[in-house]
Formats: C-alpha cells, sequence, structure tokens
C-alpha cells in the first residue's frame, strides 16, 4: 500500500517530537522540561509503538500519566500575533478561513467511499483495513497545505499554534487512546458478561420495552464513563444487546448496532470524558467554564437518545 496507518502515525510522532523540542527550548515556561518530556515520550508512542516491547511501553505510559497528574504540562510562549493582527486576518479572509476545516470531512468521505478499492501499479492507494482512518490523517496533512496557502503564512506560525493547542489541552490529548485501551481490557475482562447478569437480574428480560432502555441508557452511561462510544459499544453490546436482544428477542443486528452506537454518542455529549469533543472546543475558544459546552449540549442529548430508544423499539424490533 502507498499510505498506510503506520504513515499517519509516523508524521503524528513527527509533529508531537517538533512540539517536545519546542518546549524544551520555551525559557517562559517554567515547567518546560517536563511538558517538552511529556510530548517527547508521547512521540514515541507513535513512532515506535510496534517496536516496544509492551512492558516498555507500558513503562512509558506510566511515566506520561505521573508527567500529566502532576501538573508537568503548562502553557509556555508561543510568538502569537496581537488582536489587532489577528483581527486584521479574519477581516482578508472572511469565510474562506473555513475551508481548510471543511476540506477534512470531505477528503475523509472521498478516500473513504471513492478511493478505497484504487490501486496505482497493482498497489493499494490506501490502507484496505483502514482506510477511514488513512483518508482522515490525509486530509489533515491537506487541510494544512491549503491553510497555509490561503493564509500565505510560514509553516513555523502552524507549528507554533499546533504546540498553543496541544499545551492547551494538555493531558486531555491522550484520553482518546486510554480510553479505547481501558474497553478493550474490559471486554476482554469479561465485563460484558458481568453486565449481562446485573441486567437479567434487575429487569424483566422478557420485556422488549425494557431491555431496549437498558442497553440504550447503558451505552449512553458507560461511554460517559469511557468518554468513548467505541469502547463503550462492546463492553454494552455483548453483555446486552447481543444475548437479550437479538437471540431472545429476533432484533435485526445492522439497525440494532447503528442506535445503540448513536445511544452513545448521546453519553459522548454529556462528558468531560470525551476531552476531544467537550473540553478542546472549550480551549479553542477561552470559554470562562470548562465545562460551557457540556452544558449546553445536555438538552439535545436527552432528546436525542429518548427518541433513539423509540427507534430502536420499532425499527430494530418492530414494536414488540
Amino acid at each position: 500500500m502507498i499510505l498506510s496507518l503506520n504513515t499517519i502515525y509516523v508524521l503524528t510522532g513527527i509533529i508531537l517530537l517538533v512540539v517536545s523540542f519546542l518546549s524544551f527550548r520555551d525559557q517562559k515556561n517554567l515547567r518546560r522540561w517536563t511538558t517538552g518530556s511529556f510530548w517527547g515520550l508521547y512521540a514515541l508512542t507513535f513512532l515506535f509503538g510496534q517496536q516496544i516491547p509492551p512492558v516498555y511501553m507500558g513503562g512509558i505510559v506510566l511515566v506520561i500519566v505521573a508527567l500529566a497528574g502532576f501538573g508537568g504540562v503548562r502553557l509556555g510562549h508561543y510568538d502569537e500575533r496581537s488582536r489587532t493582527e489577528r483581527l486584521k486576518y479574519a477581516s482578508k479572509l472572511r469565510n474562506w478561513v473555513f475551508l481548510p476545516t471543511l476540506l477534512i470531512p470531505t477528503i475523509t468521505m472521498i478516500g473513504t467511499v471513492a478511493l478505497n478499492n484504487t490501486k496505482i501499479g497493482g498497489i493499494p492507494l490506501l490502507d484496505p483495513k483502514n482506510v477511514t482512518l488513512v483518508s482522515l490523517g490525509s486530509a489533515g496533512v491537506i487541510a494544512l497545505i491549503v491553510a497555509l496557502i490561503i493564509t500565505r503564512d510560514t509553516p513555523q506560525r502552524a507549528i507554533n499554534e499546533g504546540r498553543r493547542l496541544m499545551d492547551a489541552i494538555g493531558w486531555a490529548a491522550i484520553l482518546p487512546q486510554m480510553l479505547a485501551t481501558l474497553g478493550a481490557l474490559f471486554a476482554a475482562g469479561g465485563v460484558g458478561t458481568a453486565i449481562s447478569k446485573i441486567v437479567t437480574n434487575v429487569i424483566p428480560v422478557h420485556n422488549t420495552f425494557a431491555v431496549v432502555v437498558a442497553y440504550c441508557v447503558g451505552m449512553a452511561l458507560f461511554t460517559m464513563i469511557m468518554g468513548n462510544a467505541f469502547a463503550a459499544f462492546p463492553v454494552m453490546t455483548a453483555g446486552i444487546a447481543v444475548p437479550l436482544l437479538i437471540h431472545m428477542h429476533g432484533a435485526s443486528a445492522n439497525t440494532l448496532a447503528a442506535l445503540g452506537m448513536f445511544s452513545g454518542y448521546c453519553g459522548t455529549l454529556m462528558t468531560p470524558m470525551a476531552a476531544n469533543f467537550n473540553i478542546v472546543p472549550a480551549a479553542l475558544l477561552d470559554l470562562p467554564d470548562k465545562y460551557q459546552v457540556i452544558k449546553a449540549q445536555i438538552p439535545t442529548a436527552l432528546i436525542l437518545l429518548t427518541a433513539n430508544i423509540f427507534f430502536m423499539y420499532f425499527l430494530a424490533l418492530g414494536g414488540h
């Protein structure tokens, strides 16, 4: 394959290494050594994750957690433009400033749908096993290039702003990976089976609607705990959906899975554990309340979750 997932990992690792190097050089950051070490170790997980033995990788993760836990990641100096300059650029670019952002989902969709089977000289263009992720990574690179073109700015500016954003997010940047790993561990540890036993003992499993409510609400709650619907899905589906809804009540697996994930996303809207969705926007917008995004999303999440319950009951189970 020409573009593999490992290529995206290497590019990510290189960016993090640059962030680490600049952090070490930032004399105005009182925690520059710990901040630089945090991003440097995180870079190693992307660059050499497949080569580093698990026990050593576990040690790296523990050091990363310790650095973050003791407040080792702090903001520094990023050579930012003045407010007057930013307003001038915004007035000049107007709506074109949104083009790079819109390119990311557009190119990701094109790569996933239109280029998934494309070959050059008999070699797949995109990694067949990770088409969406490779497309997303490629879209990010293309969006960066387009952003540099339309702003006529320098790569150094992009790096400085990227470092500012990474430092502002801090430890929350690693949450998706941590939580996805935790979900896999829970599934392997039999948490799904334990949940199935609890649900069987608590609710009337022969009542279809009650089981649907347990699955949808369980997906939302477990996602709030895990911060990731993908981490919650294997646990809740193995514990409730497969044995009770599919095998016992004959639910449509495809419809059930789609609505189950959607229920999980409702939980994503209501938890700070989904840092990339809820904490990052607050940091980007410099909101005084870092939970303001979550507070604004809760009513929508509850309405959608209620709708999902009825959709699943009538569409996946035919209302019986």
